[in-house]
């Protein structure tokens, strides 16, 4: 009988606004841009770490500025302006910047292997930086609201997503969501990152990926998140015990099914599930250090391999433990 259930594994980034984002694109595009400028030999990045510091001012200015409470609308007035003033300046020099990271691709040689690496790295953070400043001007100088589609997360880690799952003292999470399937023995059967994937789109695949490797598994159990119609069809033809509780009101025959004694049974075990999550989380897996989807898939996977690992050797403790406590009951026999 197995276990599936999803947690938020977080990456290594700070809390992503706008401004910062596009101060971590211009930092990063200055340095690149300096590397190269050195390796052609021009001087005009030569004053690069002073660009920062000068960019950095702008960008501290520009993060104090906050709109004004006051009831007076000519308070709220000049506050605002000094707010798009504040924006608009940080915007020109990171153009600036920009056109001078341009110029220096331009004058760089393709022939050289290095050199084309750095200027696709220069692009990709040109490329950053254009887009949050173009998410600046639609905010602040547009009041426009920003969709989430059009929001980047981390320019360092871009699978990063925002994820709110509605837990006490958690707003939002940034990370990738995992999904687990653990068995009843508290191994994990198979796991899956999900990229730009909820629950409900994963529950069919995590059972028929588990199966391909343990055609023994026949039954698990999944909270509402998993449920849909069709989840719960599919899922019937390939197991012969499943837990999936509807979200919203049961028909007859569906409160028939979920107030049954098995039923219930399994679901107060589903809970379970939660101890492998914490298990993980506990042991390092609460937060990606490493960086790239590539390294966050391959931590993720490590860390299911050392938990199973533990639960193996925990269940070698019990079962040496055992045998010591017949050989001692022998004895005293």
């Amino acid at each position: 009988m197995g276990r599936c259930d999803s947690f938020v594994v977080e990456t290594d980034v700070h809390f992503p606004t706008d401004i910062n984002l596009l101060f971590d694109a211009v930092r990063k595009m200055i340095q690149i841009a300096a590397i190269i400028s050195q390796g052609i030999g021009t001087s005009m990045w030569r004053q690069s770490a002073y660009n920062i510091k000068k960019f950095k001012r702008l960008y501290r200015i520009v993060q104090r500025l906050k709109h004004s409470t006051s009831a007076d609308e000519k308070k709220k007035a000049k506050r605002a302006r000094q707010i798009m003033d504040a924006h608009k300046a940080y915007i020109e020099l990171a153009e600036k910047y920009i056109s001078k990271a341009e110029l220096t691709i331009e004058m760089t040689e393709s022939s050289d292997i290095m050199n084309e690496a750095r200027v696709e790295e220069l692009q990709t953070y040109i490329n950053y930086a254009l887009w949050q400043i173009g998410l600046i001007k639609r905010r602040v100088l547009q009041d426009e609201k920003i969709p989430h589609k059009d929001k980047i997360f981390s320019i360092f880690e871009p699978h990063t997503e925002w994820i709110s799952k509605g837990k006490a003292g958690v707003p939002q999470e940034l990370g990738l969501r995992v999904c687990i399937l653990e068995d009843q023995y508290g191994f994990i059967l198979h796991h899956r990152v999900m990229e730009q994937e909820t629950d409900d789109k994963v529950a069919v695949a995590m059972v028929t990926s588990a199966q391909n490797k343990f055609s023994g598994l026949k039954g698990c159990s999944f909270d509402k998140g998993f449920y849909t119609p069709g989840n719960k069809k599919d899922l019937k033809d390939t197991l012969s015990i499943l837990v999936l509780p509807k979200k919203g009101r049961c028909n007859k025959a569906e409160f028939e099914e979920e107030t049954a004694d098995d039923f219930i049974r399994l679901k107060r075990k589903h809970s379970a599930v939660e101890s492998a999550i914490n298990g993980l989380e506990n042991h390092g897996l609460d937060r990606c250090p490493d960086h790239g989807i590539q390294g966050f898939k391959r931590y993720v996977g490590l860390s299911v391999l050392a938990r199973n690992l533990q639960i193996m050797g925990h269940h070698i403790q019990q079962k040496r433990l055992k045998q010591l406590q017949r050989s001692e009951q022998r004895k005293a026999a």
